[in-house]
Formats: structure tokens, C-alpha cells, sequence
């Protein structure tokens, strides 16, 4: 079979091409303008008689309010002094705002200015329906600042949250005060720490599934048949006076009773809003709990104070990656930054050891944490959750009321320093007192308190 010449190929490209091209010209279509996003419904859609509302209520924290922002409304409150220093709180993954329901209205009452919002797909806040990627997150903080006109702030996050607040500096430095406080964060997760379930729960394909109208109806008897974690135990703290039997008898159930309801959020979360599986799911492939360490090392963390928070027995996200953040922080920024680890804490700490986060981070904010260095093992010893920080007399008088010691703690209150500096004493064991602190005068001016274990201060 004979060649084809060149100009007997170049024959045949001048007769094909010309037709195709003008085939495809007239062929050829414009996209159609995007459309709307589709934005499913948040708590706030599901009947009055639903068990969310007696568990978790549109107006759980006082000064609620709802902001309408480019991907859907976002539920937001603001509690504290309007003049108080600003701080943000950030949930994690599945538990909206109701993980903070002990911590918040502590750093209120402590003088701070607290927003504490649900993110989107989860709580009262829309879930649009796109990618729940680390900037969706981090754009919906800042619009939300921007909205109720705040410049700068602490920020603070949980679990997920932490790596929201990493990307969040990351990205609008100028939108973050000098701290950043980290609480079992997330962020640079392994893919083998997601259990095999948890990635099989999340493919397109079983979300696909899972929203059918049969699968989802099921899911809501199984719901709404579930046993109502009781209610009259759910509301912020009442600040009633406790003996100290009696208080830790109230603790344990309070904590309890805290856990339960988050986990009933999350289940009729699961059940009745068709975007929050999704949320999660996305949250979970592509959101910032994995491949932050770029966001934890990068610029807008410098010669910034992080104060890293996690629990002992975490088995959500592993304690190994607090160090291992601390690790990736600017050089500066480390050595300004402190690590706290809670003994016996669980992945939850916010709603299992309020009072050692909040004393962390109260402690944090006011330069006063050299104290706490011991609290992975006693707890911490200012009343946070009880008694406001307003002067050294008000802990005396706490003092005096029972409120402030955990097991085997002896401190000496100083009142040189303003509000209430916390300094350690070894002291020697004496006798029991029988749940009673007692207070002796000294001859120096001093008293003397010791607490039910048979320990001893002076203040």
C-alpha cells in the first residue's frame, strides 16, 4: 500500500476539519447560570413537641440572635459584659454549642464576652449543601465577626473546632487576639484513626442511601422512641450551694446527665435534619481534622500564646497529637505556649471537666497559670464554675462556704497580687476535719484553713 504524500494528508485536514468545527460551533452550549445553593433546615424546623427542645432550646444561652449569612442563617449568642474581653468558642464535629454549656457562662460570669455559635449543618444553623471544607468554616467565623462587629478575639476551639481555629488564624491573623487555646483538637489526624465505619458511614454512596425516605423514616422512630434523658438537670447552672458530699453526688450527675444529652443532640440531629449527615460526612472527608499542620506552623500562629488542652484517655483523638502540635508551632509561638494534660479525661473534657478547662483557661488568660501545672492530677482549685474572680475577699468567703477544694489540694491564697494569686505549699498532713474547712487566726495576721483531708494552708 502506497504512502500518503504531505499535501495529499494536508488535503484531507482542509475537508474534515472545517465541517467539524462548524458542527461543533452550532453544537456547542452555553452552561446555565449556576444554581441557588440548596440550604436544608436546621433544629429550629423540627415541631415543638420534638425532644430537642426540651434538651436543647433555641434560647439554651441567654442573648441569642441569628445572623443571615451567604450559605444559610447561623445561630449565635453573646453572653458577658459588653466591655469584656472577647473570646470565641468553636464545637467540634457532631455536638453543637451545647458542649459549651458549662464553660461558656463560667468565662461570662469570670467578666469575658463570649460568642458561642453552631456551625453550619449542625444545631440551629443552616447545613447548605456543598463541601465542608476548612474555608467554609473559617469564612463563616469571619462573616459572623463581622456581623456583630467584632475586630479581633480570642479563639478557642474543640476537638474539630481546634482545627478550625488553627486554619481560622491561619488565614485572618488580624481577626485573632495574641491567644489560641486548643482542646483535643483535631487537625492532623491520621486517616487510619477513622475507623473503617466511619469512612464506609461517609461515602457519597451510603449518604446517597441513608437520605431515602424509608431509611430516614426509620431512623426517626428509632428517635423518638429513645429514652428522654431527664431535662431538669440540663439547664446552665443554677449556682445553688452545695454541701460537699452533696456537691459531688450533684457533679457526677450533672456530668452525666450533660454527656447523655449531647449524645441525644446528635441523634435526633441524625434522624430529623436531612443536611447534618451529610455535614458530617463532608466534615469528615474533607473538613479540618486531617492536613492542618501547614495551618498549625504557618505565619499567623507567630509569637502568638497557644495553650493546648487534652485528656488522658481521649480515644476520639489520640493525646499523642498534642505534643506533636506543639511540635509544629513557630519557634517563637512554642516557647510562649503550654500544654495541659487532664488525667482520666475523655474526648469530651468541655462537658466532663468543666471546672479543669475553665480554670485552664481563666488561669490562661490572666497570667495566673503557673499554679495550674499540677491540675492533670487535683483538679483545679479556684471555684470557676461557682464564684466569680472579683476579689480576694469573695475567695475567702468561698473558702469559707466549702466550694473550692478537690481531694488533697493546699494552697496559699495572695493577695498582693490584685484578684487572687494561687500559689502551692507542701504542707503536712494534720487531722481530718469531716468536709469541714476551718480557719484559724495566726499570729503573723494570717489564717489558717485545712480542708477535709487534713491539709493546710495560711492565707
Amino acid at each position: 500500500m502506497g504512502r500518503h504524500s504531505p499535501f495529499h494528508c494536508f488535503t484531507l485536514v482542509l475537508l474534515i476539519l472545517p465541517p467539524l468545527l462548524l458542527t461543533a460551533y452550532f453544537l456547542a452550549a452555553f452552561p446555565s447560570p449556576p444554581a441557588p445553593i440548596v440550604v436544608h433546615q436546621s433544629l429550629a424546623s423540627l415541631p415543638p413537641t420534638s425532644k430537642s427542645w426540651s434538651i436543647y432550646p433555641e434560647d439554651f444561652y441567654p442573648g441569642g440572635a441569628y445572623a443571615e449569612l451567604p450559605y444559610g442563617k447561623v445561630r449565635y449568642w453573646l453572653l458577658g459584659p459588653k466591655k469584656g474581653k472577647k473570646i470565641v468558642l468553636i464545637h467540634g464535629l457532631s455536638i453543637p454549642a451545647i458542649i459549651w454549656k458549662d464553660v461558656a457562662p463560667a468565662l461570662a460570669t469570670n467578666g469575658y464576652r463570649v460568642l458561642v455559635y453552631d456551625l453550619y449543618g449542625r444545631g440551629y444553623s443552616d447545613a447548605p449543601q456543598t463541601t465542608y471544607d476548612p474555608t467554609l468554616y473559617t469564612i463563616q467565623l469571619a462573616l459572623l465577626m463581622q456581623h456583630i462587629h467584632w475586630d479581633k478575639a480570642i479563639v478557642c476551639g474543640v476537638s474539630m473546632g481546634g482545627g478550625i481555629a488553627a486554619a481560622f488564624t491561619s488565614q485572618f491573623p488580624q481577626l485573632v487576639d495574641e491567644n489560641l487555646v486548643l482542646i483535643a483538637s483535631a487537625g492532623i489526624m491520621d486517616s487510619s484513626d477513622i475507623s473503617r465505619t466511619a469512612k464506609f458511614m461517609s461515602s457519597p454512596v451510603v449518604q446517597t442511601l441513608a437520605s431515602m425516605g424509608p431509611v430516614r423514616h426509620y431512623l426517626q422512630r428509632l428517635a423518638n422512641s429513645s429514652t428522654t434523658v431527664p431535662t431538669d438537670h440540663i439547664a446552665l447552672e443554677s449556682g445553688t450551694e452545695d454541701t460537699s458530699h452533696t456537691k459531688r453526688t450533684h457533679d457526677r450527675t450533672h456530668t452525666q446527665t450533660s454527656v447523655l444529652a449531647a449524645l441525644e443532640i446528635v441523634r435526633l440531629q441524625s434522624a430529623h435534619l436531612p443536611g447534618y449527615n451529610a455535614a458530617l460526612s463532608s466534615s469528615l472527608r474533607d473538613g479540618p481534622i486531617r492536613g492542618q499542620k501547614h495551618a498549625f506552623s504557618s505565619k499567623g500562629l507567630e509569637d502568638r500564646r497557644v495553650l493546648l488542652i487534652h485528656g488522658t484517655k481521649d480515644t476520639t483523638v489520640d493525646p499523642k497529637y498534642a505534643p506533636q502540635i506543639m511540635e509544629l508551632l513557630p519557634e517563637p509561638t512554642r516557647r510562649r505556649s503550654k500544654l495541659v494534660m487532664i488525667e482520666g479525661a475523655g474526648h469530651d473534657l468541655t462537658l466532663t471537666h468543666p471546672e479543669r478547662v475553665g480554670g485552664a483557661m481563666w488561669a490562661w488568660f490572666e497570667g495566673k497559670d503557673r499554679w495550674y501545672d499540677v491540675m492533670d492530677t487535683a483538679g483545679p482549685i479556684i471555684p470557676f464554675l461557682r464564684t466569680p474572680a472579683a476579689s480576694f475577699v469573695s475567695w475567702k468567703g468561698a473558702l469559707r462556704a466549702g466550694r473550692v477544694f478537690q481531694p488533697a489540694i493546699s494552697f496559699t491564697l495572695q493577695p498582693d497580687f490584685g484578684c487572687c494569686d494561687l500559689a502551692f505549699k507542701p504542707l503536712k498532713a494534720t487531722s481530718n476535719f469531716n468536709r469541714v474547712i476551718t480557719f484559724n487566726d495566726l499570729s503573723d495576721g494570717r489564717s489558717q484553713f485545712s480542708n477535709t483531708h487534713g491539709y493546710a494552708a495560711a492565707t
